[in-house]
């Protein structure tokens, strides 16, 4: 209880920040860098050497990898017969198209399934959703933020994407052992303040009340998110044979809020960050709702 509790807190702080205080000009874009250069790579780093990739479990990574695509498919489709701006596709599939399969989804895990069902969770947010992340997550931004769209620019920006450099710095320890402990002790104080420094960023800007032309792009985005999306893959699953607690596990970690991370990396690219930070908000606080619900029905 006490993260959900953090959650909440952080977020209601950074809305009373903006409406009963003076925060400098700028805050928020300053703890967004904070996170994405410097809180994000540590915490790839603390975890990655951690894992152990196990064949059997390929669903729960598919499973991210088709929350995404299907993401960028539907919204392309959707955006470009409804006449939306790249900026909004591309905030939609950034936000609608990444989980927060950690922050929100490792202590929903936990709660609902237990230190088994988490371990599985794991596996579905880093090899999963973190990789849709470091390299679909970054190119869609550079694409749909109106940057150069040269191949070799593009490449460029993913692959010094911090995150991603991070990931592959931590799959090298991984192999060698692990880090040691007094690195890995920094890594993880570091990779802590990830959490609440963009969750209090999300308050700082988000707006409970929409204007009228946004309303649909949340209702369809979080429509995707929370209720779509977890239908087909649990479809799909059962299709394919997947049971038991790894298809209740890759089911709910698809049905979690949209990824934090995901909304700052929309905002420091210019793609509609009111409507991201709208959609982030509305979502975690649903999905405390959506992802229990979901939970009563599976095996």
């Amino acid at each position: 209880m006490s993260a959900f509790f953090l959650l909440g807190l952080c977020l209601a702080l950074g809305m009373l920040t903006t409406r009963l205080a003076r925060p400098p000009v700028g805050l928020a874009q300053s703890l967004n860098w904070w996170v994405i250069q410097i809180a994000l790579p540590a915490l790839v780093l603390e975890l990655i050497p951690r894992l152990h990739f196990n064949p059997d479990l390929w669903f729960l990574i598919a499973s991210q990898w088709l929350v995404f695509f299907g993401a960028l498919v539907l919204f392309h489709t959707l955006g470009s017969y409804l006449g939306w701006s790249r900026s909004r596709i591309g905030a939609l599939v950034l936000v609608c198209g990444l989980g927060n399969t950690s922050f929100v989804g490792y202590p929903l895990l936990e709660a609902l399934r237990g230190r088994e069902g988490l371990a599985l969770g794991v596996v579905a947010d880093q090899l999963g959703c973190f990789m849709m992340l470091s390299l679909g997550g970054v190119l869609v931004a550079v694409l749909y933020g109106g940057a150069s769209a040269h191949p070799r620019e593009i490449a460029r920006k993913v692959l010094l994407f911090p995150a991603f450099l991070a990931l592959l710095v931590g799959i090298v320890a991984g192999q060698l052992g692990g880090w040691p402990d007094a690195i890995n002790d920094t890594l993880h104080r570091i990779g802590l303040s990830l959490s609440p420094l963009a969750l209090f960023s999300v308050g700082l800007r988000l707006r409970l009340s929409l204007h009228r032309h946004q309303w649909l792009p949340v209702f369809v985005g979080l429509g995707w998110k929370l209720a779509v999306i977890p239908a087909l893959t649990l479809g799909l699953g059962m299709a394919l044979g997947m049971h038991g607690l790894l298809l209740s596990i890759a089911v709910l970690q698809t049905a979690m809020a949209p990824m934090i991370s995901a909304a700052i990396l929309a905002d420091q690219h210019g793609l509609e960050p009111d409507l991201a930070n709208a959609i982030l908000g509305s979502g975690i606080l649903l999905s405390l709702l959506t992802v229990p619900l979901w939970n009563s029905v599976l095996p």
